[in-house]
């Protein structure tokens, strides 16, 4: 009886043994849920970033060359007077200023009228000089006369045309102090701002690690906080050769174009300079290379549904991505998710 006790004893212990092999078996088996993406040839930029303020390539202050009572002029564009934020053309006039008293002294048809006069004698002395009646030295005084004359028109043309305050090239009007119409203003009073920033450029501080990725004419990316979709092309017109024993940074300048004006001057602005890119190669994210003593490495799902870890050699890489030159070939299955617990050989099932 006892000797059947025991037997019974060891075959229960087996029993329990073999059900809990069985479950550490199933729990081995277990698959770990992973996302994957097909690896595909595609284009990456490496960047030197950067940051900066961007200014207008064009800007003036003009100030009345003249006293005179002020009047703001009508845009024609609007139908109203002109106001700040307004597109000018070059040789547009934006303020007149009138003074009857500066005018009269001018005396522009008196000063007209004598040119015509002063034409016409030359004229005739000329016709006479043909013909005998004249000496050369009387043609030449005639001469003098016209060009003299011809001189005292322009000057009072100019005279009045500083009246007339115009645009110097085509751009926005961005200051416009307020005046009174028909008061008088003093001869240097500020009369707008002018600003034309279809070009624009930002002037930047690089660190002296970069120096030798940089130079002239590499493109660059712009971006704005305020415009996350728009990216603007830039190019780097000029780098300094010296580093600055202070801040250890170098100095440059990016132009930009602004053909619709979406940048303004004076806005914070961030500059990815491309130093390096490739059209075709294969380019996976940054975030999911695994490090260890060999060095890099990523998961591909391989045969039989196992995880299978790749050791990769990279190249070019920016903030979010790295090419990979070594270890990766084209329609590999990418592990790109739950990644992080798998070890070679771990079975794994797809969840896109």
């Amino acid at each position: 009886m006892k000797r059947i006790k025991i037997l019974t004893l060891i075959a229960i212990v087996a029993v329990f043994a073999s059900c809990n092999n069985q479950g550490q078996s199933e729990s081995t088996e277990l698959a770990v849920p992973v996302s994957v993406e097909d690896v595909k040839p595609q284009s990456i930029q490496q960047f030197v970033t950067t940051t900066g303020t961007v200014n207008a390539t064009s800007q003036v202050t003009v100030n009345s060359e003249m006293a005179g009572e002020y009047y703001l002029q009508t845009n024609p564009a609007t139908g109203r007077t002109f106001k700040l934020g307004d597109r000018v053309q070059k040789g547009q006039t934006i303020i007149r200023l009138e003074d009857e008293e500066y005018e009269n002294s001018i005396a522009i048809e008196a000063v007209e009228l004598n040119l015509e006069i002063s034409q016409q004698e030359y004229e005739k002395q000329k016709s006479l000089y043909e013909k005998g009646g004249v000496t050369l030295y009387e043609l030449r005084n005639s001469e003098v006369s016209k060009t003299n004359a011809q001189y005292n028109y322009e000057n009072a043309q100019l005279q009045l045309a500083k009246m007339n305050i115009k645009a110097p090239f085509t751009g926005v009007i961005v200051e416009l102090p307020n005046y009174t119409s028909g008061t008088r203003v003093a001869s240097g009073s500020p009369m707008f701002t002018l600003m034309s920033y279809t070009d624009m450029f930002m002037e930047i501080n690089l660190p002296e690690k970069s120096i030798t990725e940089l130079e002239v004419g590499q493109d660059v990316l712009v971006t704005n906080y305020t415009l996350p979709e728009d990216t603007l092309k830039g190019t780097i017109t000029q780098l300094s050769p010296a580093i600055s024993t202070e801040t250890r940074t170098f100095t440059g300048k990016i132009d930009i174009d602004n053909p619709e004006l979406k940048l303004r001057p004076g806005m914070f602005v961030k500059a990815d300079i491309i130093t390096a890119e490739k059209d075709s190669t294969i380019v996976i994210p940054k975030d999911i290379i695994m490090s260890a003593g060999r060095g890099k490495y990523v998961f591909v799902v391989g045969r039989n549904s196992a995880a299978d870890d790749r050791w990769i050699t990279t190249g070019i890489e920016n903030q979010n991505n790295v090419e990979v030159l070594e270890g990766l070939q084209v329609n590999d299955r990418l592990i790109i998710r739950g990644f992080e617990t798998l070890r070679d050989d771990s079975k794994v099932k797809i969840i896109r």
